[in-house]
């Protein structure tokens, strides 16, 4: 019995809470229209208060109830347009107006309608759609979409990297927005390549790799930058730790810009930390092909070769590299560290003539590597403490040794 009574009370409770809601529901629609209406009386008054207008729908749209609402975001379009178009005409006539305000204004405007343009996609009853908003707006917007596009570029200026990106993405997606589908943006405006580009150098900025790839297909086709746009590519796959993409936009990088400075360096970082020598090499003989005096492929080769334990051949590139440049101090380590390996290899332990020969030459080069590089100790430091001790070079030993363990 006492559960039954329990089980009216509940219900009661219920039904009192649902005719409360059902009667508060007029009230709530009461309110809404006196605001919309508002806003209008704001929208046409003499002195166009816009800003209030803009206040009082998006106070409205904060209610999750409000946001399916066309009316609210028709209004709050007007609203923000006639703030962007008095803002536009304070900088015409070089009044106080701040342009990042002014430009907010503008993309404000995209987002709201493209908002709206979603909602009057929605199908009726019978299953139709019919866009009441869509000609009208894109036909408005066409004409403002050009200020995404500088409002970009003023924040690069800046260095505001976050607020460019945001504008030249606005700028960009309208390529794929319904709302502008009869412009055909993607094929008939032919700044979309730059945009793309500057937006993946914003993002490249930013160190955000999402960011950074968004836009990669349509940055690539602005040739200008494709070159750059490679380089931005390939370091968000190497922050994603995506290696295989990494490693084949470094390919792409050195085979279309064999010459451009970040890729060669790195594919052969690459290829040597998989410790795939012979592709190594294979791109070093590649690049020689396309210039055989070029430092970076003389060192590169020579660099393989060494860690490939083809020492006498890579001291000939060291060689080569030291005889065209004699102020690079990487080929003397590159020569120095090869002696030393030839000086404790198997034939040079069965031959102690050969082996001194060896540690003799390898002095030469490390220590002039020593002259040229005074702050790599860690680098020169255990090479000479070896050469010095299988030389008998008591003087010179004891100063490693004491420099090494101080």
């Amino acid at each position: 019995m006492s559960r039954l009574i329990l089980i009216c009370k509940q219900l009661c409770i219920k039904h009192y809470a649902f005719s409360i809601l059902l009667m508060m529901l007029p009230c709530l629609a009461t309110a809404q229209k006196k605001e919309l209406s508002q806003a209008r009386t704001f929208i046409k008054s003499r002195n166009k208060n816009y800003a209030q207008a803009d206040q009082l729908m998006s106070k409205l749209l904060k209610d999750s109830a409000n946001r399916d609402d066309e009316r609210i975001y028709a209004i709050l379009l007007e609203s923000v347009k006639g703030q962007y178009d008095q803002a536009n005409e304070r900088l015409y006539l070089k009044q106080n107006q701040d342009t990042a305000a002014f430009f907010n204004l503008a993309k404000r405007m995209f987002v709201i309608a493209e908002t709206l343009d979603s909602l009057d996609m929605r199908p009726d009853k019978k299953g139709r759609v019919v866009t009441e908003h869509r000609h009208k707006n894109a036909s408005m917007l066409h004409h403002y979409r050009a200020n995404l596009y500088n409002a970009g570029t003023f924040f690069l200026r800046k260095g505001k990297w976050s607020d460019a990106y945001s504008f030249f993405s606005t700028y960009l997606d309208c390529g794929v927005q319904p709302l502008f589908s009869s412009y055909a943006y993607l094929t008939s405006d032919k700044r979309m390549p730059d945009a793309a580009y500057w937006a993946t150098y914003s993002g490249y900025k930013l160190q955000d790799a999402e960011k950074t790839l968004r836009y990669q297909s349509l940055a690539m086709t602005d040739t200008v930058h494709s070159d750059f746009t490679l380089q931005f590519i390939a370091e968000a796959y190497r922050w994603q730790a995506n290696d295989s993409a990494y490693v084949s936009t470094l390919e792409e990088g050195f085979r279309r810009y064999p010459f451009f400075t970040y890729f060669f360096p790195r594919l052969i970082d690459a290829y040597t930390a998989r410790e795939d020598y012979s592709r190594a090499l294979s791109l070093c003989d590649h690049a020689l092909v396309l210039c055989d005096t070029c430092d970076i492929f003389l060192f590169a080769k020579s660099s393989v070769l060494l860690r490939m334990e083809r020492w006498q051949e890579s001291v000939v590139y060291s060689e080569r590299l030291i005889h065209k440049n004699d102020s690079m101090a990487e080929p003397y380590f590159n020569a120095g560290t090869a002696f030393v390996n030839m000086a404790e290899s198997h034939a040079a332990l069965q031959d102690k003539k050969l082996q001194r020969t060896y540690y003799q030459k390898a002095r030469t080069y490390m220590e002039y590597y020593r002259l040229l590089m005074p702050d790599e100790k860690k680098k020169w430091g255990p090479a000479l403490y070896r050469i010095y001790l299988n030389l008998n070079l008591g003087r010179q030993f004891d100063e490693i040794d004491h420099l090494l363990n101080s």
